[in-house]
C-alpha cells in the first residue's frame, strides 16, 4: 500500500532530526547538573578573553556563602547615605569657607544652629539631587567613594589617601541608625545569594586612666616583651575592675543586632591611636567577644603604612598576645600585610603577617598582600597552611589602594601553597562593587577550576567564626543552594549550546 504524502513528510522530518541530534550511545549517562555547570563555567573562562558578561551572570547566580572581610560603614553606598541625610534634615556644604567653618562636601548635623550665611552654603539633599544641575552631585559621589577616580588624572590625592579620606565625610552620621543600615545590607546580600556576613560594625570603647596610660604611651618602639607586659598589666587589672568600662562594653553590645539574617560582628580598634587607647579598646573588644552575644572576633584597622601604624605595629601585636594569653578562646582576624613595595621601605614589608600569625595568634589574615616580601615567606606560608590561617582576599581594594592586581596579586601564591583563602569585599560601598563582582575578578583573572571555585566558596563558611553547630547548618544550606544553582547552570549551558548551533 502506498504511503500517504503526510507519512512521507513525517518520516523525512524525523530522519532529519535524528541526523542533526543523534541520541547518546547506549550506556552513556546524561550529564549531571554539576557536570553541565562545570563544563559551562570552563567554557566561559577559556582563552585569553573570558566571557565577562556571561561570567557575571553566573557569578551573580552562584551561592557565595559568606563575606568575611566587610566594613559596615564602607559597605553603604553614597546614595543611601544621602537618603539618611534627608531623613535627618542634615545639610552638605557646597563650598569651602574658613571663616564660616564650612568644608566642601562635609555634612552638617546641626543645621539649625548655623548663621544665615553658613546656612546658605549648606545644601539640603533635594538641592544636591536637583536634576537641573548635577555637577555637585557627581562630584560628591566621586569624593565620598572611588567612583570615576580612574577617569581623572590630575589634581588627585594618592588612591590610598582618597580611599581612607572617604570615611571622613560619612563617619559623623554613619552610626546614627545601625539597624537601618544592617537591614539594607541584608537585603542586598540575599539578592546576590550571600547567606552570612561578618562585619566590622564600630570601634570598641576605649576608657582611659591617665596615670596608668602614661607608662603604656611611653613605651619605646623596641621595648622588650617583658617591659611591655609590665606596662600593660596594671592597666589591664584596672580595666577588669572598672565599672565604667563594664558599662561601656554593655552599651556597645546593645548596639549590635542582626535580626533574622545570619550576621556576626567584629569589634575593632584603630591602629593610629595612642598605645594606651589601643590597648583599652582591645580590652573592651575582647570583653565583648567573651560576652558571646554576636560579637565573634577582634580586629585592628586603619592605614597600615601610617607613621604610628608602622612605629607601633610590633607593640600592637604584643598587646594582642597579652590579651590572647588571658582569653585564649577569643578569635582574631587581623588586617596585616596591606602593603606593597614603595609604600614603605623594604624592611617594612618583612614581618607584619608573621607577627600577626606568630605573635598575636591571628586565626585569619585580612589582605595579606605583601606575603611575597616577608622574611622566610616559604616558612610562613607553611605555618599558615599547617595552622589553617585563612587569608581574606580583597581584589578590588588591593588594586585601588595598593596597585596590586592581575598577576602581581599573591592569591595564586596562597593557592599554590595550599593556604586557605576566601574572597571578600572589604568596603563595597566605597569601591562601588559587590561580592559577585569580586568573584568575577577572581574567576576571570586567575581561572580556578570549578571545583576550586566551590572550595573557596565553602571556605567562607568553614573559616568563619560561627560556632561548629552554626557552621554545620550553614554548610548544609550552602550545599542545597549549590544543588539548585547547578540545575540553573545546566539550563544556561543548554541555552548557550542551542544558540551556538
Amino acid at each position: 500500500m502506498k504511503k500517504s504524502i503526510a507519512s512521507v513528510l513525517l518520516y523525512a522530518v524525523m530522519a532529519a532530526l535524528a541526523f542533526s541530534a543523534p541520541a547518546p550511545a547506549r550506556g552513556t549517562p546524561a550529564k549531571t547538573d554539576y557536570q553541565a555547570t562545570r563544563q559551562y563555567y570552563d567554557s566561559l573562562i577559556a582563552g585569553p578573553s573570558p566571557n565577562l558578561a556571561a561570567l557575571t551572570l553566573l557569578m551573580t547566580m552562584m551561592p557565595k556563602g559568606g563575606d568575611l572581610h566587610h566594613h559596615y560603614a564602607g559597605a553603604i553606598y553614597v546614595e543611601t547615605f544621602l537618603d539618611w541625610i534627608k531623613q535627618k534634615a542634615y545639610c552638605i556644604y557646597r563650598a569651602d569657607n574658613s571663616e564660616l567653618k564650612a568644608i566642601r562636601f562635609r555634612v552638617e548635623t546641626k543645621p539649625g544652629g548655623l548663621s544665615p550665611a553658613a546656612r546658605a552654603l549648606c545644601l539640603d539633599v533635594d538641592q544636591v539631587r536637583d536634576p537641573s544641575d548635577e555637577v555637585f552631585y557627581r562630584e560628591l559621589l566621586s569624593r565620598w567613594s572611588d567612583k570615576d577616580y580612574k577617569n581623572h588624572f590630575h589634581q588627585q590625592v594618592a588612591p590610598d589617601q582618597h580611599f581612607f579620606d572617604t570615611f571622613g565625610y560619612f563617619g559623623s552620621f554613619s552610626d546614627d541608625d545601625y539597624n537601618q543600615g544592617l537591614r539594607q545590607l541584608k537585603v542586598r546580600a540575599v539578592a546576590e545569594n550571600v547567606q552570612y556576613i561578618e562585619t566590622m560594625l564600630r570601634s570598641a570603647p576605649a576608657p582611659d586612666n591617665p596615670a596608668l596610660s602614661r607608662a603604656v604611651n611611653d613605651l619605646p618602639a623596641d621595648a622588650s616583651p617583658a617591659r611591655i607586659e609590665a606596662a600593660l598589666a596594671p592597666l589591664y587589672e584596672f580595666l577588669t575592675r572598672d565599672e565604667a568600662t563594664a558599662k561601656g562594653v554593655a552599651d556597645y553590645l546593645g548596639s549590635v543586632d542582626a535580626g533574622d539574617f545570619r550576621m556576626r560582628f567584629q569589634a575593632y580598634v584603630v591602629r593610629s591611636e595612642q598605645p594606651a587607647k589601643v590597648f583599652a579598646g582591645l580590652y573592651s573588644a575582647f570583653a565583648a567577644v567573651n560576652a558571646r552575644r554576636r560579637v565573634v572576633a577582634v580586629n585592628i584597622v586603619g592605614p597600615e603604612d601610617g607613621i604610628v601604624s608602622m612605629r607601633d605595629y610590633s607593640l600592637h601585636m604584643r598587646m594582642f598576645a597579652f590579651l590572647k594569653h588571658k582569653h585564649p578562646d577569643v578569635r582574631l582576624s587581623l588586617h596585616a600585610g596591606e602593603l606593597t613595595l614603595g609604600m614603605v621601605p623594604p624592611e617594612g614589608l618583612q614581618s607584619h603577617i608573621r607577627e600577626a600569625v606568630e605573635v598575636a595568634g591571628a586565626d585569619r589574615i585580612g589582605h595579606g598582600a605583601d606575603i611575597v616580601y616577608e622574611r622566610d615567606a616559604v616558612g610562613l606560608l607553611r605555618t599558615m597552611r599547617e595552622r589553617g590561617v585563612a587569608v581574606e582576599i580583597n581584589l578590588t581594594s588591593n588594586a585601588f589602594i595598593l596597585g596590586v592586581k592581575n598577576e602581581a596579586h599573591p592569591v595564586q601564591v596562597y593557592r599554590q601553597q595550599g593556604v586557605p583563602f576566601v574572597i571578600s569585599t572589604d568596603d563595597p560601598g566605597v569601591s562601588r562593587n559587590n561580592l559577585s563582582a569580586e568573584y568575577v575578578l577572581y574567576t576571570s583573572r586567575y581561572k580556578p577550576s570549578y571545583d576550586g571555585l566551590k572550595e573557596t566558596v565553602f571556605n567562607s563558611i568553614r573559616y568563619s567564626f560561627l560556632s561548629e553547630a552554626e557552621k554545620a547548618a550553614e554548610l548544609k544550606v550552602l550545599t542545597q543552594r549549590f544543588t539548585a544553582f547547578e540545575a540553573r547552570g545546566r539550563e544556561l549551558a543548554a541555552g548557550a549550546s542551542t544558540r551556538q548551533k
